[in-house]
């Protein structure tokens, strides 16, 4: 893995946006919100959380205790606005249509990560249009194995508004679950395959907890990463 240029940090258009958007969104979703006290204060910490929407993007870096860094696509930082903007929160560009996409986001992650700072993935790669939880791929496993970051899992739930109850017609609640912080020192030993797949089956195994879902041994469509 090559290494990338360090990402810039969260500044203060971050704490602006956060700022604003919070109230915004507890007026419109009214969340409900655990686990957060758990979240570690310090040190490298790799979230890593199911994904239903573009609204899980704003809604864990808007609640979650620390700055939180993320992927966006290298189309957003156009323009004098898009780069201003998007360097300020601290998001890290990738494009999506490169063949070394894959590549470029785990190294730009890993050195969010090594910079004892936030790093937020998606182990399946792509959103759940169902509801089921796909298969999660290797790279979040790869992130922290190779920096030693905490993982901390994250359920969402309610965030595919096109989702109603087929008993009452209403959307579901909104819900953010941060679960218990684990680290993943005990596979420091095994070969490098087989701890990828293992902390990848804790990572996934975790994530089912917070939010139930029924889990699909496959990937999800349209999914990319490695």
């Amino acid at each position: 893995m090559t290494s990338a240029p360090s990402p810039a940090r969260p500044g203060p258009v971050f704490f602006v946006g956060r700022a604003i958007l919070k109230p915004l969104l507890w007026l419109l979703y009214r969340p409900v919100i655990t686990g957060r006290e758990d979240f570690p204060e310090r040190g490298a910490v790799l979230i890593v959380s199911n994904h239903f929407s573009m609204l899980d993007t704003v809604l864990i870096p808007s609640f979650t205790p620390r700055k939180v860094q993320f992927l966006a696509k290298s189309s957003l930082f156009s323009g004098v606005i898009g780069r201003w903007f998007f360097n300020g929160i601290g998001a890290v560009p990738v494009n999506r249509g490169s063949s070394s996409a894959a590549q470029e986001a785990l190294s730009a992650g890993r050195e969010v990560l090594l910079d004892g700072s936030v790093f937020t993935v998606f182990p399946e790669g792509s959103r759940s249009r169902d509801g089921k939880l796909y298969r999660g791929k290797g790279g979040a496993a790869w992130l922290a194995l190779e920096t030693g970051a905490t993982v901390v899992p994250v359920g969402i739930l309610g965030t595919n508004r096109d989702v109603r109850d087929p008993r009452t017609g209403k959307r579901e609640r909104v819900r953010i679950h941060f679960g218990a912080p684990f680290g993943l020192d005990d596979l420091g030993e095994l070969p490098a395959g087989r701890a990828r797949r293992e902390a990848t089956e804790r990572m996934m195994t975790e994530i089912q907890a917070l939010t139930g879902q029924e889990r699909v041994d496959r990937f999800a469509e349209g999914s990319i990463g490695a």
